[in-house]
């Protein structure tokens, strides 16, 4: 079975795609960003004065990659080759990942299947500047595995 996104090939094209997403549902600013050394690529935006933060885990994809293509000594790669690869599949495929799960959240908001604040309650960035999911996992009020 094959790990969903496996085969995007979008990559950051998919960053356009959103940017345009965000511009007709009204949102006043966009931007990412990657961050290499946490592994991790970030969206940001704003719309109607709240700010919206979400995160995404390139190497999370990488490392489920690994788990769906397990490396054995008859693999055609050596296991350099093998990591590399694990870790491009990761960068390309969480900005369509990110764009997919975006464009769901708004058009649930665009035909009333939720508010804004619920479809992004956990990424609505607070006056500190952590967001509500930081705030709650920080303050132990909610316990997440793995979330850190």
């Amino acid at each position: 079975m094959s790990l969903p996104y496996e085969n995007a090939s979008s990559g950051k094209s998919a960053i356009d795609d959103m940017a345009k997403l965000l511009r007709v549902f009204g949102a006043s600013s966009f931007g990412t960003m990657e961050d290499f050394a946490a592994g991790k690529v970030i969206v940001q935006f704003e719309h109607r004065g709240r700010r919206v933060s979400i995160e995404a885990s390139f190497w999370g994809y990488a490392a489920a990659w690994k788990r769906a293509h397990p490396y054995t000594s008859r693999s055609r790669r050596d296991r350099g080759r093998y990591e590399a690869l694990a870790l491009k599949r990761g960068e390309v495929a969480v900005w369509s990942i990110l764009r997919d799960w975006l464009k769901g959240q708004l058009t649930a908001i665009e035909v009333g299947m939720q508010s804004f604040e619920s479809a992004f309650l956990a990424q609505l960035t607070l006056p500190t500047g952590e967001t509500v999911m930081q705030r709650l996992v920080e303050s132990k009020q909610l316990m997440l595995q793995g979330y850190n």
